[in-house]
């Protein structure tokens, strides 16, 4: 993930709620992607440390657990910029500029100086940063297939140019893990976003979070108690089909079309089954965030054990190249 502020319920329902599960199926990397922040905000960087930490402490609150999954930052391993710089030595032109994401960031983020080459490049430090952990599975939603694709295309492209007959090759070939990733909403309506100033912050107290969804947008056809509405249309009852039971998600539904509840009724249903979701995230948070030091710890531990693999990593990989 991109240190760009504090994580929102997004991320949560997007992200990490399915690392905490992989981690007990799987070998797990994850890791505070610095470097991968400046592609697109390299003149805002006063923060960056702070963010790390804040990361990090949403990170652990959410159950990611140091002692099943290697947590580290990226930019302490230098040896991401190496296989970065050596896998871009192989990596066509066309294939950057035909990324979905690469026309579709250039369009949207106007407000942001686009036109680097760290930008172009992005995707191949993506994937030095999977191969170098010899990764077999990458999870992601399917917006992101087409990196993991293109990764898979310059790993054939470099056992190809470097393998050697009877010896296995460099890299595996890592494969798609697809899981489920809601977009959820946010106050506004628009898709959540700390940049839109309408999240739900996973490090907010219980009143925040209460002001935040009771001052929500809903169906626009509702100006009154009376009229009935659209919950398909209501960002609140995306919420709701995140965080609620079936029945909370029925009685929600049933009541705006037939005006049988009011917006702050549906609002308050909704917050009986979030706040306690995200009362014990917060609660983790804050008792983490009392011990600064036992995190940097952390992360200085997993900085460690991920070094070791990324230089086991490019001993392989400079022999292969005769380097």
């Amino acid at each position: 993930m991109r240190p760009t502020g504090r994580l929102h319920i997004g991320h949560l329902m997007g992200a990490l709620r399915n690392w905490v599960k992989l981690q007990q199926e799987y070998e797990c990397f994850h890791f505070i992607a610095d470097w991968h922040m400046l592609t697109t905000d390299y003149a805002s960087t006063s923060e960056l440390e702070e963010n790390r930490f804040q990361m990090m402490l949403d990170w652990l609150a959410c159950g990611l657990d140091p002692d099943r999954s290697t947590l580290f930052v990226q930019s302490a391993i230098k040896e991401h910029a190496e296989l970065h710089l050596l896998l871009s030595m192989i990596t066509p032109m066309g294939w950057l500029e035909r990324v979905p994401s690469y026309k579709e960031m250039r369009e949207n983020l106007t407000d942001k100086d686009l036109s680097t080459y760290g930008f172009l490049g992005y995707p191949v430090l993506q994937s030095a940063d999977i191969v170098m952990y010899r990764a077999d599975f990458v999870p992601v939603g399917e917006d992101q297939v087409p990196h993991v694709e293109l990764t898979r295309e310059i790993v054939r492209r470099f056992n190809f140019i470097y393998g050697s007959e009877g010896q296995a090759p460099v890299f595996p070939e890592p494969q798609a893990l697809l899981t489920p990733t809601p977009r959820l909403p946010g106050t506004d309506g628009r898709k959540m976003s700390k940049s839109f100033g309408n999240d739900i912050k996973l490090s907010d107290d219980p009143a925040t979070i209460k002001k935040k969804i009771l001052t929500m947008v809903t169906d626009p056809a509702r100006k009154r108690r009376s009229d009935p509405g659209n919950p398909d249309i209501c960002p609140v009852f995306d919420l709701h089909k995140a965080f609620s039971t079936p029945e909370t998600q029925a009685w929600a539904a049933d009541g705006c079309r037939t005006a049988g509840i009011g917006c702050i009724e549906c609002k308050e249903g909704l917050l009986k089954h979030l706040l306690p979701v995200l009362e014990p995230i917060s609660i983790k948070r804050l008792e983490f965030e009392m011990k600064p030091k036992e995190v940097r710890q952390i992360l200085d531990r997993g900085n460690e054990a991920a070094r070791a693999v990324a230089q086991g990593t490019m001993k392989e990989v400079r022999k292969a190249m005769k380097l």
